[in-house]
Order: C-alpha cells, then structure tokens, then sequence
C-alpha cells in the first residue's frame, strides 16, 4: 500500500491482494469480477464469470504466445454468491478509489476499463512479495492461507475457537467436496488448540 511522494501508489490496486486473501477467489474469479457483481448492502459477491490465459491457436496449431479469454468458471460449483467481511468491503472501496469506470466495467481493471490481463496481474504480486522479504508464493497461496484459517479458527477471549467446517469453507471456495478442501487447502495448525480443554474436566 505504499506511496511515492506524490501520493499515487507504488504497486497498482495492491487492495486485489487483501480481497483474495479474505475471499478465497481464484486468480480467474477476482479477475472476473465486474463492479455490478458486487453487493456492498448485503456484502456478497455473485461470481458470474472467469478470465484465463489460454495459448493463441491459428485453428488446430499453436502460434506461440498468450491470449486473454473471459468465459464460463472452471466448475458449475465454482457459480456462487461468496459473502464479504469488512477487510473485504474495505478493499473493494479501495479499488474503486484507484480506478473505477462504471457499473459494467471489471473491478480490477487496467487503464482503459478493460479486463487486466493475469500476467500483469501476477506480476505485481511477486513484486510486493519481493519488497516485502516474502519468499515467492503463487497467487493461490492466498487462497490456501484463506481455507486454513476458516478450518483452524481463531480462538476467541473466552478460549474457544470460532471456526468453520471444511463442507462450510468449500461451499465458500467453490468446491464440489469437502475432501477436496482438507486434502490440498488445509494445514493443520494444532497450537491454536491450547487450552481449549480447560473447562472439561472428567
């Protein structure tokens, strides 16, 4: 989020990052988004669509090179209404701060109001990962870091832990299964879990 001295932001909508690290969108989800997906009175956002990189063809060959799509998510599970909590509202109102173009127009969008295109999209990440002494992790990791804290919780002032089931947390990612979450998504953290016995002695 820092500025040069003129006040315009050293990394552009740097607020993208926080809003898939408090939503668990893919990279192809959050590009996807237009502003008139986003429901800021009921705080949810409906996923309709997806943006992927797809190797340029000339019919059946490939003629090197990238090209930018928007289309159908990966899934049918993967259409769904995600809620938003503030770290998320905040960082759509960001956004629309540094850039807006209008109701129809992508959230995260380059300088002319069109799709951002997800290379540059990666590689400002890994610019602010670098500036922040942060080894090199894919845009997924935010996703990842999002299911693991939902599954491990947060323990709260009286000691209990306030967290979600892994069917719960792969309703939010869009999974078809929960399995699919505990397998690839979630890292056990069992250090949260000290003291929560206290209270059920036998």
């Amino acid at each position: 989020m820092r500025q040069w001295s003129n006040g315009k932001r050293i990394y552009q909508q740097s607020a993208a990052y926080v809003l898939m690290l408090n939503t668990g969108l893919r990279t192809c989800e959050v590009l996807g988004l237009l502003n008139s997906d986003i429901d800021l009175d009921r705080r949810v956002i409906h996923l309709q669509r997806g943006v992927k990189e797809i190797a340029k063809r000339n019919g059946t060959e490939t003629t090197g090179g990238m090209e930018m799509t928007v289309g159908k998510l990966k899934t049918a599970s993967s259409k769904r209404d995600v809620p938003l909590n503030q770290s998320a509202v905040d960082a759509i109102l960001d956004l629309r701060a540094e850039r807006y173009f209008g109701e129809d127009t992508p959230l995260i969008s380059d300088e002319q109001g069109g799709y951002t295109k997800p290379v540059n999209f990666r590689k400002r990440y890994y610019r602010i990962l670098e500036a922040a002494g942060i080894e090199q992790k894919g845009l997924h990791s935010l996703r990842h870091t999002f299911a693991t804290n939902l599954v491990n919780g947060v323990k709260q002032p009286d000691g209990t832990i306030k967290a979600l089931s892994p069917r719960q947390v792969a309703d939010l990612l869009g999974h078809s299964t929960s399995e699919i979450t505990e397998l690839y998504y979630v890292k056990r953290d069992t250090s949260r879990l000290a003291g929560i016995t206290a209270g059920f002695e036998l």
